[in-house]
Order: structure tokens, then C-alpha cells, then sequence
């Protein structure tokens, strides 16, 4: 135990490179620390973000599959080509949407369903000046026998412009539309399962305000065979958004007159038996589940009918700054670790060199050369212990302060990317685009990555960085293992030596 002793006699002989052997092991430790913690808080945050976060997976007609039968039946005869008007959009049976809500991994869903409607006493819809003359046009055009409903079912072609567009919904607060934030609940109560069967709906402000309505009115829209049909507004919301060119040329463009009822009402408005809906669309809690859900969801429908569409694609872009930070975090860990050992090293060489004559002394005397390289480890080992206090006393501050500065950059970076990718996620053709029949005015929305209700609400903007005990330990690995392999290499020297020539020099 003699080399123990005479380690800490050294250790408090040479104070100055004491200090300095302190001072270096502190630097390595503290980064090493902070890539540890760094690492630990993005896994927590992803593992927090992959529960919150979710992904959706829309279940709706397969356009592709649909497309592909008109063209090979149509190739039969080569004098004949694809009538436009003859696409027909199948409605997803409600049956099978109920089937894939009761699997595991759905945290919430939502039936959609869309069509239009004429308004009829009571109401009138919000148009301008340049939509006052197309209205009149449509009037009469309906009187000469064209239906007023905008569609001739959940799917269908659009046949009529209407007033309003009626947007059939189990839960509005489900909606993009709201859970983006877009559109926010004023007055009333929000449409949910128990307004099934009803004529519950949820009106725009302005249009409320515009015809003298609150909460607990009524008036009356016009249905696809043109009858009077009488609906209680539940609710009142405020939409921000300001629409487009169309929407001063079509009524049912109009943000302000979209009206949210019940999906089945929409069946009630177009004639249809209810027994079909537009589209589903499912909220899943683990995205990373996502690809056996919708395994599992296939068995349930026919794939050549209808399509399962996946969108993480908000999950994905926020976790890779993430993934990022984690893998800058760990290389972190890695360099200084191996810089520590090399400065370590070159230290121990040095202060070997210094030294030659205590251990030619200590060699003559009989002692052995692994006590001698003991007693260099044990001053390595004391230093290591004051250099880890002084990392997990400041191992926090340093954590955060690097943490949060690296994922402010991957976001900064990562949003940069997104924008100048942004004309490809939003062009037509997409899930719900114009494409698709008489739903592309709702369907519209989730096509649009802008209005993706994870876009903006989820983004990550720190990290919670602690020093947890775990760390500690690891560090402490680390340490001893820096330590370790700082001595192996240099003991070469001290094992080559020879005490008589160390002597006589």
C-alpha cells in the first residue's frame, strides 16, 4: 500500500501539476457530461414526442385503382376515350371505418363527409359583388330542374355549386380545421358523437352575425331533392382563414359559409342511406406503430377499392433535429473521450520524463514496475475524482446552454429545408386535392402540409437537460476508462527502463 501513500504525497508536493492534471480531466469530463445529458434529454424528447405527437392514417377511395380500371377498360376499344365526367368516387363504407377505430394504437378518429347546400329561409350566405350575379345565375339554374345539393352522395360528383358547403364531421374539435387551431370554437358546443342523427350544426361568425344568429336559432337549407330541411345551430366558431380567388366566385368557397354539422347529416342532405362516408381518418398515439396498424387495417377492406394513406410527415420533420442533436451529442462523447486519453497521455509522458530519477530510485530499492505505474494511476484516479465533481456541479448549465443552442440550429435549418420543399407537398393531386370528387373543398386541408394541426403546435424548443445519477455512473466510467488507457500507454516507457543506467545518467 506503500505506492497509495506515496501518490498523495506527490499529488500535495507538486500542487501546480496537480491543479493542471485537475483542470485538464475537469475540461474532458464536463464535455463528455454534457454530451451524455445532451443524448439522454433528446431521447426522452423523442420518446415524449413519438406519444404526443402521433400520425394519422386516411382511409378513402383508391383514386389510383380507379383510375387504372377506367383506362384498361376503356383501352379495349382504341376509338374511344376516357369519358372525365364517367369517374366515379366509391364511398368508404362507415362499417368498415368503425372496424379499424377499434384496433389498438388509434388515439382518436374522425368520419368525414362533405356535400352542398342551397340556402332556403332564415339565412343568407356571405358573398361579393362578383358572386351576387353568380348566384342569381345558379338560382335558376336550379329552378330548371338541377339539384341543390351539392353532391348526389357522400362522394359523389359535384352537380350544383350551392351556398354552403356543409362539412360532416364525429368530432369537429378532431378536425384539421380546429385542431390546427385554424378555426376556434366562439360560442355554443362543439359537434360530437351524440349529435349523430341530428341537425346540429356549427356556423361561421360572420355569417352569423351577418344574419342576426346566435346559439339555439334555426333556419332552414335546402336538401338534394330540393325540400326545405330545418337545422339548430349548437355552436358558433371563428375561422382565420381568409380564403382564395374562388371564394369570391362560388358561395360554398366562402370560408365563412362552411358549416360543420354531423357526418350523418350529410346523408341526410344528399339522400344517401348512411351508410357511407367520404373519407376516415385515424389519429394514431405511437407513430412508430404505424406500419403494423396499417397492416392490420388492410385485412379489413378491400385495397382495390379503397386506399390506407400514412402522413407522419410533421412527426418525422420534427424529430430529425432531434436525431440530430442526439447523433452530434454522441460524437460529442466519443472525440473527447478519445482527445482526453491522447492529452492524458502526453501529460503522463511528460511528468514520466520529469520523474525518471524518483523511479530509477524506487526501482533500485526493489519495488516492482507495477507498483510504480500504481502509484501514477492513483494520482490519475484522485485527480479524475475532484475533476468529476467539478463536471456534475456543472454539468447542467453546460448541457442546456450546448443542448439548446445545437437544436435551435437543426430547427432553424431544418424549417429553412421545409420551406423550399413546401411547392411539392402542397401541389394538386394530393390526399383530398381538387382530384377528388365533391370532397376537395375538405379534403383540401389535410392535403396542405400548412395545415397539418402538428406544424406548428408540436415543434420542440428546448431540451429539459438534467444530471441524473445514471450519468454520473457513466461518466465515471468513462473517467476510470480514460484514465486506464492513459496510463497503458505511457507505462511503455516506465517498463523499458532500466534503474542502473537511470542512476548512473
Amino acid at each position: 500500500m506503500n505506492f497509495i501513500k506515496r501518490a498523495i504525497q506527490s499529488l500535495w508536493a507538486k500542487k501546480g501539476r496537480s491543479i493542471l492534471l485537475i483542470a485538464v480531466f475537469s475540461a474532458i469530463l464536463i464535455f463528455v457530461l454534457a454530451g451524455l445529458t445532451i443524448r439522454s434529454g433528446a431521447e426522452l424528447a423523442t420518446s415524449n414526442a413519438k406519444k404526443s405527437v402521433g400520425a394519422t392514417v386516411t382511409l378513402s377511395a383508391n383514386r389510383e385503382a380507379m383510375f387504372k380500371n377506367q383506362s384498361t377498360s376503356s383501352s379495349g376499344d382504341e376509338s374511344s376515350k376516357p369519358d372525365p365526367g364517367s369517374f366515379e368516387q366509391t364511398p368508404v363504407n362507415l362499417s368498415d371505418a368503425k372496424k379499424i377505430a377499434k384496433l389498438a394504437n388509434v388515439k382518436s378518429y374522425s368520419f368525414e363527409a362533405s356535400t352542398s347546400a342551397d340556402k332556403s329561409t332564415g339565412i343568407t350566405p356571405i358573398s361579393s359583388s362578383d358572386s351576387s350575379t353568380d348566384s342569381s345565375s345558379s338560382d335558376a339554374t336550379d329552378s330548371s330542374g338541377e339539384q341543390a345539393g351539392g353532391q348526389g352522395g357522400p362522394g359523389g360528383m359535384m352537380t350544383s355549386q350551392g351556398d354552403f358547403q356543409i362539412k360532416g364531421v364525429s368530432q369537429s374539435s378532431s378536425y384539421t380545421d380546429f385542431s390546427a387551431g385554424t378555426a376556434t370554437l366562439v360560442s355554443g358546443k362543439a359537434i360530437t358523437a351524440s349529435d349523430e342523427g341530428t341537425n346540429n350544426v356549427l356556423i361561421e361568425k360572420s355569417l352569423a352575425e351577418a344574419n342576426d344568429l346566435s346559439v339555439g336559432d334555426t333556419f332552414k337549407i335546402k336538401d338534394s331533392d330540393d325540400k326545405d330541411v330545418e337545422v339548430t345551430i349548437k355552436g358558433i366558431y371563428k375561422t382565420s382563414d381568409s380564403g382564395d380567388s374562388l371564394g369570391n366566385s362560388f358561395n360554398f368557397l366562402n370560408p365563412s359559409n362552411t358549416i360543420f354539422s354531423s357526418y350523418t347529416f350529410v346523408s341526410t342532405l344528399s339522400g344517401s342511406d348512411g351508410t357511407t362516408i367520404d373519407s376516415a381518418v385515424f389519429n394514431l398515439t405511437d407513430p412508430k406503430d404505424m406500419d403494423s396498424f396499417v397492416k392490420k387495417a388492410k385485412k379489413l377492406i378491400d385495397t382495390d377499392t379503397f386506399s390506407l394513406e400514412t402522413n407522419d410527415q410533421m412527426y418525422q420533420q420534427m424529430l430529425q433535429p432531434l436525431n440530430n442533436v442526439s447523433s452530434f451529442a454522441k460524437n460529442i462523447v466519443i472525440l473527447v473521450a478519445v482527445a482526453g486519453v491522447i492529452i492524458l497521455t502526453l501529460i503522463i509522458m511528460m511528468s514520466i520524463r520529469e520523474r525518471k530519477y524518483e523511479i530509477g530510485v524506487l526501482l533500485s530499492l526493489g519495488e516492482s514496475r507495477v507498483k510504480v505505474i500504481s502509484q501514477f494511476f492513483v494520482e490519475i484516479f484522485v485527480c479524475m475524482l475532484f475533476a468529476l465533481e467539478i463536471a456534475a456541479a456543472s454539468g447542467n448549465i453546460v448541457g442546456n446552454a450546448v443542448g439548446n443552442q445545437l437544436l435551435s440550429q437543426q430547427t432553424t435549418s431544418q424549417q429553412t429545408t421545409s420551406q423550399n420543399n413546401g411547392g411539392d407537398q402542397n401541389s394538386p393531386g394530393g390526399n383530398g386535392g381538387p382530384g377528388q370528387g365533391g370532397q376537395a373543398p375538405s379534403g383540401g386541408g389535410r392535403g396542405n402540409s400548412s395545415s397539418n394541426p402538428f406544424s406548428s403546435t408540436q415543434e420542440i424548443k428546448d431540451l429539459n437537460i438534467s444530471v441524473q445519477p445514471v450519468e454520473i455512473l457513466s461518466l465515471a466510467g468513462i473517467g476510470l476508462g480514460i484514465s486506464l488507457f492513459s496510463i497503458v500507454l505511457s507505462s511503455a516507457g516506465i517498463l523499458r527502463l532500466n534503474p542502473k543506467k537511470i542512476l548512473i545518467s
